[in-house]
Order: structure tokens, then sequence, then C-alpha cells
């Protein structure tokens, strides 16, 4: 194994290069993503609740402030955990401070390019490429005149919208902010190209590349980031894996929280379901934390918030997360320190608390319940139908755009639309800097062969950026228009 030396990975290298001090260049970074627009709609996209109204239960900026909040703590455990010698050994003495930044933002990032209404919006996207793009005309005739071996990698990412794929994307394409390849990389949680199936690569490589990680538009900007970084092809970043187990610790328990705020359920049948669950994946019943098992401190947590005389519910989950979130921190900053050799080259194949411990269980206990008994309420299941309803309707009325030949949309950019009434008022709702990287890509080389098919992807990807963009409300705001003027 290669010498471990982590100022090879943390680096101020940007693609467009200025200034040579490690600190201040992710300082620069950290402004220009809090001061971010991607940043800011976060605060109208769901986590759980879409178009919720109760400002307590969170958006995804609330989510990822929490996540930030975290990764700071598993960042300040891992070098508790470390003495001085391996400290020095493995190159970490003077950069605390700069993998604490690189860290917090990379967990501020994490989900800015979830489409609106999560998850969900995510399956709404690729079930309408799926279920449309070959029946599209310009892809159509292309299927009838280029190599299948050509298309098909084509056709598999515009069905395989990612948000964190979208992620990177914002990060480089549609609003160029030049960050040092550190923090982007420090986002990268998957590193398969979308153009890539899940069979394209290795066995030992599966975890790392489960989702896609990149898009077609994007691959020069990672090759060079994994160059400049010293990443091998499927590996990640280390800090990768503090962002991951941050986002972990933070919304298994948070999911729970917003369903007790929304009444979904009681503290008393939370608390049963949690010790039933967590019975069932973790019968041996080990500590977590001195010398208490989860039923005990879970007890604990739920009497004290008893006497509580303002708000049981704040108390309890107060006192949920001093329990829960220390454990699990700890145990993440171990699990990075005992496997930091496979972890700094990036082929550490699984999450930093997916193994078979107490603690992998506590979080996996979490995540059971808001399955069973929050993701599947009527009130949560009606509004992830309401968002595929929308983001599948925005799509079809915006497929008019996508219909074109590559001549006519041509004339629609270029501001000669008078023929093509429907298409233009539809082309000029788009953002201008989603166009704007539209029309750069297009200037890339390519050879003749493959010049329209190129076209028609970015024309796909320009369509996707435009919705996934979109906020909640906006999104239910803009389908409620175009279906009423339709």
């Amino acid at each position: 194994m290669s010498t471990i030396d982590f100022s090879k990975k943390i680096s101020f290298a940007r693609p467009h290069p200025y200034g040579s001090n490690l600190q201040r260049a992710f300082e620069s970074d950290r402004g220009r993503i809090i001061n971010s627009a991607p940043i800011r709609r976060l605060q109208q996209k769901t986590q759980v609740f879409p178009l919720e109204r109760n400002s307590a239960v969170r958006s995804r900026l609330t989510h990822s402030m929490e996540v930030q909040q975290v990764g700071r703590f598993i960042v300040h455990t891992i070098y508790d955990q470390l003495d001085e010698n391996q400290k020095q050994q493995y190159g970490l003495s003077d950069l605390e401070r700069a993998i604490e930044s690189l860290v917090e933002i990379a967990c501020l990032m994490h989900d800015m390019g979830n489409p609106p209404f999560g998850h969900c919006g995510e399956d709404a996207i690729n079930r309408w490429f799926t279920q449309n793009l070959t029946e599209l005309k310009p892809m159509s005739g292309l299927m009838t005149k280029l190599p299948i071996a050509l298309i098909e990698p084509i056709i598999h990412e515009l069905c395989h919208f990612d948000g964190n794929a979208q992620a990177i994307r914002l990060v480089h394409s549609l609003h160029r902010f030049n960050l040092t390849y550190s923090q982007a990389a420090a986002v990268l949680k998957y590193t398969r190209p979308a153009t890539e199936t899940k069979q394209d690569v290795p066995a030992c490589k599966s975890y790392l590349t489960k989702k896609v990680g990149y898009y077609a538009t994007e691959s020069r900007y990672v090759e060079d980031m994994m160059r400049e970084l010293d990443m091998e092809k499927y590996c990640r970043h280390p800090l990768s894996y503090i962002m991951e187990a941050a986002d972990d610790i933070s919304y298994c328990m948070a999911d729970l929280e917003d369903a007790v705020e929304k009444r979904i359920l009681s503290l008393e049948a939370l608390t049963g379901h949690l010790k039933s669950t967590y019975q069932t994946l973790e019968p041996q019943n080990r500590p977590i934390k001195n010398n208490q098992t989860f039923d005990e401190l879970l007890d604990w947590v739920y009497n004290d918030a008893q006497v509580d005389e303002i708000s049981k519910t704040h108390k309890f989950f107060i006192k949920l997360r001093v329990v829960m979130v220390h454990p699990l921190v700890n145990h993440a900053a171990k699990q990075f320190t005992d496997h930091i050799g496979t972890v700094f080259t990036g082929e550490f194949n699984r999450a930093l608390i997916e193994d078979n411990s107490q603690f992998h269980a506590i979080t996996q206990t979490f995540k059971q319940v808001a399955i069973n008994h929050v993701f599947n309420d009527p009130e949560v299941e009606t509004l992830e139908l309401q968002g595929y309803k929308i983001i599948g309707g925005l799509l079809d009325q915006y497929r008019p755009l996508l219909d074109l030949p590559l001549d006519d949309f041509k004339k629609i950019v270029d501001g000669d639309g008078r023929y093509f009434p429907v298409e233009r008022r539809l082309f000029n709702k788009l953002s201008g800097k989603h166009v704007a990287a539209y029309s750069l890509a297009l200037k890339e080389e390519m050879t003749a062969e493959s010049t329209s098919l190129w076209e028609f992807y970015l024309r796909c990807r320009l369509l996707q950026d435009y919705i996934s963009g979109m906020t909640d409300q906006f999104a239910f705001d803009e389908y409620k228009s175009l279906m009423v003027s339709g």
C-alpha cells in the first residue's frame, strides 16, 4: 500500500488556479457555496414532507445544517483518536482546520443537486425519461442511423438522473464555482460515470458505484480532479466518507422527529417501535454507551422527557441525540482511523457505519421505523404521489422542446422562433444560466457522427437541469400555471 499522506488529498488546486494559501482557498470555497443560489433553494425543498407549511419541520437546508455540525464533530473526534505520532505519520498534523472546513461545506452541499419532492422527484424524472426517451422524435431518428453501442450509454445516463451527480454538475457546469478539487471531491459520493451500468464496474467497488456519480458533461472535470488528487478510477476522496457518515447519523433521527412534530407518531408509539425493531436487528443487545443497552438509554430518554414542563417532544429528541449521536460519531471516527489505509486511497467499499456493529443497528433501527411507520403514512404517500404528478406533468408540458428537430430547436435558441409559437414560449421560460450551459457544452469537440446525438443529449440535460433546480413550491405553481394555460 502506498504511503498515507493526507497533504496529497488536501490541496488548493482548482480548475482555474489562483492563490497558494491553503486555508484562504477553502474560505473562498466556503463563501462561494454559502452565498450560492443552489444552497438558498434548499430552504424550499423537502426533506420528507413536500410543500410543508410548518416551519419547525425540516427542509433540505435545515437538514444540511445539522449534517454540517455532525461532520465537524466527526473530524474533531478523528483527531482526538489519533496520537501525535499518527497525525505526523499520516500528514495530518497541520490539517485539522482545513479538513474541518472541507467537511463542513461538503455536508452543506451534499443535497444541493436534489430535485423538488426529494427522492420521489428523482424517481419521477427517471420514470418519465424511461417511458418517453426513445419515442421522442430526434432520438427515434438517431436510433435508426447510429450504432446502438453509441446510443445505449446516453440512454442509460438520461434515465438515471441522480441528485449526487447533479451536485457535481452544479459545481462545474451550471454555476462554475471553480472550487478547489478537494472541496468538490468531498461531495463526490459515488464514482461511477452515468454512462456505465453497475455491471460495468469491478465487484470490489460495488458500494462506491451503486449509484451514478457524474454525467458525461462533467467527465473531463472529474478526470482532472482525480488526477490532481491521486484518486484511482472508481475510488473516493477520503473526506467523502465523513460527509456520508454525518448524513447517515443526522437524517435517521431527523425524519422521526418531524413525524412526531406532525403527529404521525406519538413519543410512546415511537419508543415502542424503536425497541422492537432494534431487538430484531441486534439480538445480542451489546452495550451502546457507558455499558448501557439501547433499551436502557431509550427508557432514560423517554422518562426524562415526561417531566419537562414546556415540551416533552423537544426534550425527548435533545436527549435522544445526546445519547445516540455521540456513540455513532465515535464509531464512525474509529472506523475511519481503523481503516485509514483504504479510506485514504478511497477503496474502502462501504459506508463507515455500515458494519455488523450495534451502532449500525442503531441507524438501521431509526431508518426501518421511518420506512414502516412514517413514509407509508397516507399523508406522506399522498404528497409523494402529488410530486410524481407534478414532475411528470411538467415534463409532459415541456416535451415539445424535445420533439423538435435539431435545426428547428437551433432557430429558437438563436431567437428566430416565429414559426414555433408554443415551443418558443416554453423555451423562454427556461433559465438563462441553463441555456448558456447548453450552448457552451454544444461547442465541445465531437465527431460529425455524434453531433446530433450530443446536441439532443444536452437538450435533455437542459430540461433536467431546469426541472431539478425548481423548489417544491415553484414546481407546484409552474405545474398549475401550465396545466391551466394548456
